[in-house]
């Protein structure tokens, strides 16, 4: 399986953190919160990892290079404009190959074991869901006996990484357009699985969720 991370967004939330630095390179623990997902990629025995951008770009390449030094091999997919995450995605596809591919926004931190993904074959997305924070109460999914649907609870919410079969992209054209109306179609049609992930997840929208995932690693990093 080849995997792709979502790193093109602006950040304008994490401003001015993202003035100079694109958010995927802002660091966490002593290292840039993409390179974590770099290194569980790894353990999980992907190879080929794809990385979109546009903001500051340039620096994304410069500072992972070919990732020969994490054991795996980075093709980038740079776009003059942020294509949002379903129109870089498909931008991608050439490069993602005719199988499930896994995805991972390049803004979340979460202690997920990648190896434990998969996917059907009648379906089309498999996605990780995890509790509903303050920031996000209402939730985008509901999910039961391993179904995801539109309707319905309890409701959780998308953590920002899912498996997808290239299908689900039939009928879309080139340019920027989002990714849920694509699940939420393919939910409907029934053709999307999923799991409850409990364990640690960040979704780094701010500055200040960004400084609660350097206290918890500080914590889990000290001494004693």
């Amino acid at each position: 399986m080849k995997a792709m991370i979502l790193a093109a967004g602006r950040g304008e939330r994490m401003r001015p953190l993202t003035d100079h630095t694109p958010k995927p390179l802002l660091q966490a623990g002593g290292k840039p919160l993409i390179q974590y997902h770099l290194e569980r990629l790894a353990q999980a025995g992907i190879r080929e990892i794809v990385i979109n951008h546009a903001h500051l770009g340039w620096m994304i390449e410069s500072a992972l290079g070919d990732g020969a030094r994490f054991g795996i091999r980075i093709r980038y997919s740079p776009e003059s404009s942020a294509l949002e995450t379903g129109g870089g995605i498909f931008n991608a596809l050439p490069w993602l190959g005719p199988g499930p591919f896994l995805v991972i926004n390049g803004d979340i931190w979460c202690d997920l074991d990648l190896s434990t993904l998969s996917i059907g074959p009648a379906e089309l997305a498999h996605l990780v869901l995890v509790d509903n924070s303050a920031h996000h109460p209402q939730g985008d999914f509901a999910l039961n006996d391993g179904r995801v649907s539109n309707a319905g609870d309890p409701r959780l919410t998308f953590s920002g990484i899912g498996v997808y079969r290239p299908e689900l992209f039939f009928g879309c054209t080139p340019g920027a357009f989002p990714l849920a109306p694509l699940l939420r179609r393919a939910a409907d049609q029934g053709k999307v699985s999923g799991r409850h992930h409990g364990g640690l997840w960040f979704d780094i929208g701010t500055p200040e969720r960004l400084f609660a995932l350097e206290r918890l690693l500080q914590t889990a990093t000290a001494p004693g």
